[in-house]
């Protein structure tokens, strides 16, 4: 055997198709396992590397900061969602996740639902749906975006963020970093930079089709914003608050990217 892997191998020797064949199977799979191990001993390194608060590899979550870095850049109020006709939107819209959704519990809380809004200094907002619904109503209709890898254009309604913030003279709070939302079991919670979560086409979002919410999509209020991926859209609010610091992030403290722009 020694004797044939050396005739293989001999510079400048003739081969028969029998032996190239041999020979580049040799050659491929000597690389494969190279590869494998280099590829398996890098692996074994990174999971000893130190976490982050979050529970995430400090350098995974170095590379998705950067990630951040580099696309929270590029956001402006010109960076829109490309808009659909109506007539093009899903109907039944698609459901994306069901964590935080524990529907008994909520089909029994929504008589007294009120969406709980954390001011800087500690008082607490307590607005109704009645309330959001007195404010200027906008539409969105767009290509909503899943991290499982489907996409479907929806027809929502609601009221814009940044209306929402000045009619509850919130000003002062946008000049914090971040926004947190938690769902009324508290089990689904992320944090929304401050500038996405006043783009134009972000809605806190009552109607799916022009219909109330169904009670799977969020009813009786969610989050809608078009320039981030659907893990962001939480829904059935149940508490916002403002925040400097990144608030908790149900994915990112799974390993996902905070921002999660698109």
């Amino acid at each position: 055997m020694k004797n044939k892997f050396r005739l293989l191998f001999t510079p400048g020797r003739k081969l028969d198709t029998d032996q190239l064949i041999f020979k580049k199977t040799v050659i491929s799979f000597t690389v494969f396992f190279f590869m494998f191990g280099v590829a398996l001993f890098g692996w074994m390194k990174l999971r000893q590397l130190p976490r982050d608060q979050m529970g995430t590899n400090t350098v995974i979550r170095s590379a998705l900061n950067t990630n951040e870095s580099i696309f929270s850049s590029i956001l402006s109020d010109k960076h829109l969602s490309k808009s659909y006709p109506k007539s093009e939107a899903a109907n039944p819209a698609r459901r994306n996740g069901n964590v935080g959704m524990d529907l008994h519990k909520m089909v029994a809380d929504f008589a007294n639902w009120n969406m709980q809004v954390v001011k800087s200094n500690g008082d607490t907002l307590h607005i109704t749906l009645a309330d959001l619904k007195k404010l200027p109503k906008t539409e969105v209709v767009f290509n909503f975006k899943c991290i499982e890898g489907w996409s479907q254009i929806t027809y929502w309604g609601g009221v814009k963020f940044a209306d929402f913030i000045k009619a509850y003279g919130l000003e002062k709070e946008t000049a914090l970093k971040y926004i947190g939302l938690r769902t009324m079991d508290e089990k689904y919670y992320v944090g929304i930079d401050m500038a996405s979560a006043l783009h134009p086409q972000t809605i806190l979002c009552y109607e799916l089709n022009a219909q109330p919410l169904p009670i799977d999509q969020g009813y009786p209020l969610r989050l809608i914003i078009p320039v981030k991926y659907g893990v962001k859209h939480l829904k059935t609010i149940g508490t916002l608050v403002f925040s400097n610091d990144k608030p908790k992030d149900y994915w990112a403290e799974r390993g996902y990217d905070y921002f999660t722009g698109l």
